[in-house]
């Protein structure tokens, strides 16, 4: 079973790089004469169609595409004439420092309030926290970020620019991504804390819980010991697929806190007309998204013992 989840994520991964390399040919517009601008001379776009592949067939340059990236080989970023890969590792690095710093303030907190909330159902608390979660997860990420930015960073608590490079001291970073972390964790933290609640009131219904009360076991006890245990399969499935949108939905935050990571090389890529760079960057964000939830799937496969043992 989990050698066919396998073989599904990876037939998903092609069909996605194909999708993607549709997508970007169906740009309007020919390159060529985008790159060369005024010079675009029926000459000079013949010669670059030929110096960068346009010539050739969709079929054949998806396949040389394709070919490439399973060598490691993105190939050359058109606008600034070097190997996409040495411009997306820094970038790259950037991104999963951002989403590493979210997820470790914002699954304990999901986690916290989502078992308080079961905990305490119907209370004050438990409709205080649904309403903020509910009004947190309908604000888009850009107001959000804005708002960070007027409440913290005109008042000079907080940088609103994220400007950090590889040689930024540890602390230094952590520092210059609070702001971001922080809007990311406003966002992402109200949908785990609600699937989180959903899940442990699920099992909460289940006979053996009642059984437990009948025992006299504390209600702390039973949501911890009994409870979450067996609510761990949806818990990770909801984690996972936050984590994966933190990777894939930092790209509007990166824009909002200028922010040196995979999100703002996309953007780039698409306001130059970089193909090769939007390729490889949607590429890597679809591969992240598949490969999170693939990895929440196996984890919550194992951690069901009738999914282990199904004949």
């Amino acid at each position: 079973m989990l050698v066919k989840r396998l073989a599904l994520g990876v037939l998903t991964l092609i069909l996605l790089s194909l999708l993607i390399f549709l997508s970007v040919e169906a740009l309007p517009g020919d390159l060529a004469e985008a790159i060369l601008g005024q010079q675009a001379t029926p000459e000079n776009t013949a010669a670059i169609r030929r110096e960068l592949g346009l010539d050739l067939p969709p079929w054949t340059r998806y396949l040389h595409w394709l070919g490439g990236v399973l060598q490691g080989d993105f190939g050359n970023s058109l606008a600034l004439r070097k190997p996409i890969a040495e411009l997306i590792a820094p970038r790259l690095a950037n991104t999963l420092f951002l989403t590493l710093y979210t997820a470790c303030i914002a699954v304990p907190i999901a986690l916290i309030l989502g078992m308080a909330a079961s905990l305490f159902r119907n209370s004050y608390f438990d409709r205080i926290s649904n309403i903020t979660a509910l009004s947190a997860i309908s604000m888009p990420e850009f107001f959000v970020g804005y708002v960070m930015i007027y409440f913290f960073a005109i008042s000079g608590y907080f940088p609103s620019m994220a400007s950090i490079n590889a040689g930024t001291p540890f602390l230094e970073k952590l520092y210059l991504c609070f702001l971001p972390a922080l809007t990311l964790t406003l966002v992402v933290t109200a949908h785990m804390m609600r699937m989180t609640r959903a899940a442990i009131i699920n099992v909460l219904a289940l006979p053996y819980i009642e059984m437990a009360r009948l025992k006299g076991v504390k209600s702390q006890r039973i949501i911890t010991a009994h409870a979450l245990p067996n609510a761990i399969a949806p818990i990770v499935n909801v984690v996972a697929l936050n984590l994966a949108y933190l990777i894939t939905g930092v790209v509007i935050v990166e824009i909002v806190f200028v922010f040196p990571g995979l999100g703002q090389l996309m953007v780039d890529g698409v306001k130059f007309r970089d193909v090769p760079v939007v390729q490889a960057t949607a590429l890597i964000f679809a591969s992240a998204y598949v490969g999170l939830n693939l990895l929440a799937d196996i984890i919550s496969t194992i951690s069901n013992p009738r999914l282990m043992r199904q004949r």
